[in-house]
């Protein structure tokens, strides 16, 4: 089936629009336009709009009280080009195939819904760079988290349970400037880059840490001009995580004391640390409260789960709020072919959330 059956409840046509609106996380008019839709679907449900604006050259929706004490990270901006994911909504009983939709419109539309009925200092913020690393809208983030009682994610969950640790990220390009020259002629004359990189990666390699979960994985590797010339350029980029953000700094200091077998070659290093670890003393108290919420929906034990992606979270937790990640959709494969969603789910994670957020602000204090 390619498309929502006609009896299918408002909330899985909520979501089919928005995928249906692909918004790479590069594509500024796709943002724009799912923005505009999510703001549609806020006026429909919620009975007002919110406000679409601008924060350091990227877009963002904004909806609900100005200085919220429960707050809702959500984000709209997806990593798959236009045209890269077909057919775009495919169902196949409770099984919705769609991209970006368990990471994480399907997210959006339960917080809309979860929302109805929900009076109190609440806000949603939907941005449009997660997946680059929110380097536009990080500030905003951190400074409507600082003075939040609560803050919700609503980030993929895993098979339903909540993420109470992430690990923290970084990212690093390593660059070895080497010289250039005939590669059959006189490649003695040369400093060969690509095989100085060589000799980095397997050092970069080590710097994991199966104690801390740290990892620190060499991906995008660029070198070299033509097949006869050494190659006087090498570029690496690195992704280093963990749950320990002393592990993170041990990763950096590291990467900048590299140095080149030829004493010629020079080593240049950018980037550093982007998302610090989401900590679970930061996710206990509000844990704890979805387990009571989740046990009185009669749902039995509320799990809670460590992994190794990060998200906003990161940065709220990091202001000191306390956070609960994964409260999103169930599904699976995000970033992947064949990502989906459960469509049952979607109905169960919004009675839970808003239970939680009933909880929330009808009790204040605990």
């Amino acid at each position: 089936m390619a498309t929502t059956e006609r009896q299918s409840p408002d909330y899985l046509k909520d979501i089919e629009r928005l995928v249906r609106i692909e918004s790479p996380s590069d594509d500024r008019d796709a943002l724009d336009a799912v923005l505009g839709e999510a703001n549609r679907i806020c006026e429909k449900v919620l009975g007002h709009s919110g406000e679409i604006r601008e924060v350091n050259g990227s877009p963002i929706l904004w909806w609900g009280a100005p200085a919220p004490e429960i707050l809702l990270l959500i984000h709209l901006d997806t990593v798959w080009p236009k045209g890269s994911f077909l057919p775009l909504w495919q169902v196949e009983g409770d099984r919705i195939t769609a991209p970006g939709s368990f990471d994480m419109k399907a997210g959006f539309v339960q917080a809309v819904y979860a929302l109805r009925g929900i009076s109190g200092s609440v806000a949603m913020l939907c941005t449009t760079d997660e997946e680059v690393g929110s380097k536009a809208s990080r500030a905003l983030i951190e400074d409507s988290a600082r003075n939040a009682r609560a803050v919700l994610v609503l980030e993929a969950s895993i098979n339903g349970a909540v993420k109470t640790g992430r690990k923290g990220t970084a990212d690093f390009i390593i660059e070895v400037h080497g010289r250039a020259s005939h590669a059959g002629l006189e490649p003695e004359k040369g400093i060969n880059a690509t095989s100085e990189m060589a000799h980095l990666i397997i050092e970069i390699e080590k710097l994991a840490n199966p104690e801390f979960q740290t990892t620190a994985v060499p991906t995008v590797l660029a070198s070299g001009t033509t097949t006869n010339t050494v190659p006087a350029l090498s570029r690496l980029v690195v992704d280093c995580r963990s749950f320990a953000m002393s592990e993170l700094e041990r990763i950096e200091k590291a990467l900048h004391n590299l140095k080149p077998q030829h004493p010629d070659a020079q080593i240049v290093i950018s980037g550093g640390i982007n998302r610090p670890p989401l900590q679970p003393d930061s996710t206990a108290a509000l844990f704890a409260r979805a387990k009571k919420v989740y046990a009185a929906l009669g749902r039995g034990e509320l799990l809670g789960v460590a992994v190794g992606g990060a998200s906003d979270g990161n940065f709220a937790a990091a202001t000191g709020a306390p956070t609960l990640d994964g409260l999103g959709a169930i599904g699976g494969n995000a970033h992947a072919v064949g990502e989906w969603i459960s469509a049952k789910g979607v109905d169960s994670q919004i009675e839970f959330l808003h239970a939680l957020l009933d909880d929330l602000v009808s009790n204040p204090h605990g």
